[in-house]
Formats: C-alpha cells, structure tokens, sequence
C-alpha cells in the first residue's frame, strides 16, 4: 500500500507498509517510494521532481530495481544496503563530488545525496539515468 503526503519543500513523499515485497505505483503522474527514518539509521528516502518525471519514462525493470533498493534502505538502512555488491553503490568524483549512485542494470543509474533536516537525515534521489560510458 502506498501513500502520498508532501514535505516541506513541496517533495512527494509516500510510505510504503513493512513487510510487502518491493512495490511502485503511480498517482496523479507521479511515482511514490519510500521509507521510515530513524534518528540512528538513515531509513528515509525521497524523489526529486525530477526522480519522479525521470522514473515515469524508465522501463518498468528499472522502476522496481529501484523501488527493491528503497525497500532495503528503509528496512535495513542505507550503510547496510551499500554493502550489498548488486547495488555497485560508490562516491561520485568531478561535478558529482558530494553525491552517490547506485546502479539499477549496466546502463542505468540513480544518483542519490544523504542530507540532514534539523536532526533526521534522509537520502534524497536526484536523478535516475541512462549511464553514458
């Protein structure tokens, strides 16, 4: 079940229940994903806009590789998720220094940043691509 509320910036944020095998959904044109945030663990995961326009023109494989990492993150949290070696999660050098990705199949990826609001942190999907090599 998935469920949509806005946060302070105007980002689309859904929940999705525990224990449900990775899901996706859209609604008014937008896809929903999500997790529940820990003060200890980051656990917490948003769509930009353009995360949400991006995903909307993606393969449906790709929509639930992501929607299965969201699910992981929100389970068992991100610095658990990054050991997992299917993600290739690595830090993004150059213009992207600050940044993450994760790879959803050989040729695409999404590019996500952890940021801090007060005292809860979340991972906020910047963008979801083709990857040029």
């Amino acid at each position: 079940m998935i469920s949509a509320e806005e946060d302070s910036k105007g980002e689309t944020v859904g929940h999705l229940a525990h224990r449900q095998p990775p899901c996706y959904g859209f609604s008014d044109g937008a896809l929903h994903l999500i997790g529940v945030w820990s003060t200890i663990m980051v656990r917490r995961v948003i769509l930009t806009r353009l995360a949400q326009k991006q995903l909307q023109r993606m393969p449906r494989h790709i929509v639930e590789n992501l929607a299965a990492w969201v699910d992981d993150v929100e389970t068992r949290g991100l610095e658990e998720a990054r050991k997992v070696p299917g993600y290739h999660d690595e830090t993004l050098h150059g213009g992207r220094q600050g940044q993450r990705s994760i790879r959803l199949s050989r040729s695409y990826r999404a590019i996500y940043v952890v940021k801090g609001q007060a005292t809860a942190e979340f991972v906020s999907i910047e963008e979801v691509s083709k990857h040029a090599y």
